[in-house]
Order: C-alpha cells, then sequence, then structure tokens
C-alpha cells in the first residue's frame, strides 16, 4: 500500500518546476512506483497560454479550482476549465492552455512519467 501526502512532496525530487514557469507539478505516483500510470498535482499560474503536445503519453485532467482556457491545436475547439470539469487528451491533441486565475489540476498520465519530465521544445515529454 502506498499513502502520501502529496503536499509533503514540496522541495523534493518529485516537486517539478517548468523552466519557463508554466507549472509546478508535485508528482505523486511515478513509474518506479509500478502503478502503470503516474499522477500529479499540476498547479498553472495564471498568464499566457503554454503549448504542449504529449506525443507519446494520454492524459487526463481534473479541475480542482481556478479558471482557465483548453484550445485543441487539431480541430480550433475551445473549452472553459473550472473546477468540476475534467479534459482528457485521448488522441496525443496538440494544444494550449491558459490560466486566467492560478488552476490546480489532478493529472493522470498513460505511460507513467519517470517523475522528472519538464516540456521539451515541440510541447511534448520524452518517451517513457
Amino acid at each position: 500500500m502506498i499513502v502520501i501526502n502529496v503536499e509533503e512532496l514540496r522541495g523534493t525530487s518529485r516537486d517539478i518546476a517548468c523552466p519557463k514557469g508554466g507549472f509546478n507539478s508535485l508528482r505523486a505516483i511515478i513509474r518506479s512506483d509500478d502503478m502503470g500510470f503516474s499522477l500529479n498535482k499540476t498547479i498553472i499560474p495564471p498568464g499566457p497560454p503554454q503549448r504542449w503536445h504529449y506525443k507519446h503519453h494520454k492524459e487526463a485532467c481534473y479541475c480542482v479550482s481556478g479558471e482557465g482556457v483548453l484550445f485543441n491545436e487539431s480541430d480550433g475547439c475551445k473549452w472553459s476549465i473550472k473546477p468540476g470539469v475534467l479534459y482528457v487528451l485521448d488522441n496525443n491533441d496538440p494544444h494550449t492552455f491558459q490560466a486566467y486565475s492560478e488552476v490546480v489540476l489532478i493529472s493522470v498520465f498513460s505511460p507513467a512519467l519517470e517523475g522528472s519530465e519538464v516540456h521539451q521544445s515541440d510541447g511534448s515529454y520524452q518517451r517513457s
């Protein structure tokens, strides 16, 4: 059994800050936990749109707090993201996310993240 106080991950190797300031991610479950997926608490500060494109991962995000907008670059659709909204990047969708206020997401990745990933120049994480 694994029991984690996610807030206790702050300041550890599982506390990952985007080099460009686009997010902070507390990596609660990572590949070495051998669950087949990873789970993060991701905090996105308000600011300009951030471009991400998970070419090698599927991601589901549940919004806990804050407000922003999600834009799918493939089809031009936009969605308002606020508490209670879940979005799933099931087709490796290139997208932008703009936080209007600090947004907190609970994110699940498959395959599981190693734990230290940050976005590459194309917006993706390296292949796990």
